[in-house]
């Protein structure tokens, strides 16, 4: 059978959550929610899937791909233009000429989709709406039927004053192809203020089924918490990842906890988590894959998205972190408050209630946040220190920021120039290094790799004739996870504080030079070079 899955949506009331994700894409208990409407689907018979998508659209495409992964086959239906629910639904009449499902990508539900497909086909309909009774229907569209479920009447979003009945609308229907003779083409239409309407204005069989199960449209920050909470509950059956092995702690494969680490169900650690001594995962906390906790870190009833680093004594409550985001030693993060995707905070920093940070943000050392941080960089980081550009290996210095800085090292030089290379014999900065020849090369740098090789036989090599530069990169001695990259001149001294300015403007503009495929640089190592 065959099912519409609703995805074109950009989530605005989610942001900064959503600034650079589809709202379907977003995960709930480690996987995106629209993987959980997917597995909902499949498990009633609904195998051939129809996608509409807009904003971000390659995110699910991706993700997804033909849908076999998920034991479903899935086509995609692109919106050019905004097109509304009804008018989304019917960009993609093509690929639908049987009675079809639709529901949206971006709810969390067990509702049994069967009922609502037997109860379409008892009463011949058109249409049949699957609805829902909740407490509060003021952001619904709500909906009044008869004792045998004919739809008598809608209103969308009322006030209180309007309700006149507590059953909404879900945005789960049953459709028959007849619907899109009431779709114009071309223009956005909505099923509840145009679609249904036409339909009971023509007499066609227009139907309502009230079913039961779990139902939560996740549009606010404070529903997507409320979600977490109620999947950890049991309260709606989904499919979390991971095993169960005890007092309703999910761990997922790899995931490493110290014994001396306090972890209190219901929780979910995720694939590849490192939980080090001293630290507390309170109930109700989500850890996505890879999630680094270092010593006394304490997460309580937060949902920390994949690769989010937290340093040592850090706290947070009732707190959102994007992916990739890299909390420091020490920060305190306040109840409400959600950080996007990349952000970096400084040691000490403190974030006050209900405080939103945009993606790509830093927040410096010692900072108190009590406003949103929606444009302003709030201070960028300087790429360059004291020693050279120095990180935690693999989380500030990752080699996708290694390429990009060797590649403004580059244009800061002269295309076919020679710079000499070294490193030191651990394998993070063997990683570093080789991303920082790509970069090079991709610059149109030649590079002299030295492999293994000591600072000042590195100094000495770059003082020779063919070579106008030199990099090295190695571990910190008096901290082994971080990495420092030392950059020197012709002469084999450190380059100056104006080189480092040229370099770091270069790096923030993204003002790189990309040599053409015969100007690529070259790679030579010299007579005994040393390859660990």
């Amino acid at each position: 059978m065959k099912a519409v899955i609703m995805a074109g949506g950009e989530g605005t009331r989610l942001r900064p959550l959503t600034s650079n994700a589809p709202k379907p894409m977003l995960p709930l208990a480690d996987r995106p929610m629209m993987e959980h409407i997917v597995s909902l689907l499949r498990l009633h018979g609904f195998d051939e899937i129809v996608v509409t998508v807009a904003f971000l659209a390659n995110h699910i495409k991706t993700y997804f791909g033909d849908g076999s992964e998920f034991g479903v086959t899935m086509r995609y239906a692109d919106e050019p233009i905004p097109l509304g629910t009804a008018g989304s639904v019917g960009n993609a009449r093509a690929l639908l000429d049987e009675p079809f499902m639709v529901i949206s990508g971006d709810v969390l539900t067990d509702i049994d989709l069967t009922k609502v497909l037997e109860f379409h086909r008892q009463k011949h309909a058109v249409a049949t709406i699957g609805l829902a009774t909740v407490d509060n229907p003021l952001e619904f569209g709500i909906v009044i039927t008869r004792e045998d479920g004919t739809i008598e009447r809608f209103l969308e979003k009322p006030t209180w004053g309007q309700v006149f009945s507590d059953t909404i609308n879900t945005g789960i229907y049953m459709l028959e192809p007849e619907i899109f003779d009431f779709i114009p083409e071309g223009r956005s239409v909505d099923f509840s203020s145009e679609v249904f309407p036409a339909l009971l204005a023509a007499g066609k069989p227009l139907y309502g089924a009230v079913v039961e199960g779990y139902w939560e449209d996740v549009g606010t920050l404070e529903a997507y918490l409320a979600a977490h909470k109620d999947i950890l509950d049991g309260k709606v059956q989904v499919n979390v990842p991971g095993f169960l092995v005890n007092d309703g702690v999910w761990l997922g494969e790899g995931a490493e906890i110290s014994p001396d680490a306090v972890v209190t169900g219901p929780c979910v650690i995720g694939p590849g988590c490192k939980i080090e001594a001293g630290c507390r995962v309170g109930e109700y906390s989500v850890l996505g894959s890879n999630v680094r906790l270092l010593n006394e870190a304490q997460v309580e009833r937060s949902v920390l998205h994949d690769n989010v680093y937290v340093g040592p004594r850090s706290r947070m409550r009732g707190a959102v972190i994007g992916r990739s985001s890299s909390i420091r030693s020490s920060v305190r993060i306040d109840e409400g408050v959600v950080v996007g995707d990349e952000v970096f905070i400084g040691n000490d920093a403190i974030l006050s209630g209900d405080v939103k940070v945009y993606p790509f943000k830093t927040i410096e050392d010692g900072a108190v946040v009590n406003s949103s941080i929606v444009w302003e960089s709030k201070g960028a980081r300087s790429l360059f220190g004291r020693d050279g550009v120095k990180g935690l290996a693999n989380v500030d210095i990752t080699p996708e920021l290694a390429v990009r800085v060797a590649l403004a090292y580059g244009t800061s030089l002269r295309k076919g120039t020679t710079v000499v290379t070294s490193r030191d014999s651990s394998r993070a900065a063997r990683m570093l290094k080789r991303a920082m020849m790509a970069g090079l090369n991709a610059a149109g740098i030649d590079v002299l790799d030295l492999e293994v090789a000591s600072v000042p036989v590195t100094r000495f090599l770059v003082r020779s004739p063919r070579a106008f530069g030199g990099l090295t990169v190695r571990l910190d001695h008096h901290d082994q996870d971080r990495v420092i990259v030392r950059f020197f001149d012709s002469a084999g001294t450190d380059i100056t504080e104006d080189a480092q300015r040229k370099i770091e403007r270069l790096f923030q503009r993204e003002d790189t030079r990309r040599a053409l495929a015969e100007e690529v640089g070259d790679i030579q190592f010299p007579p005994r070079a040393l390859e660990d």
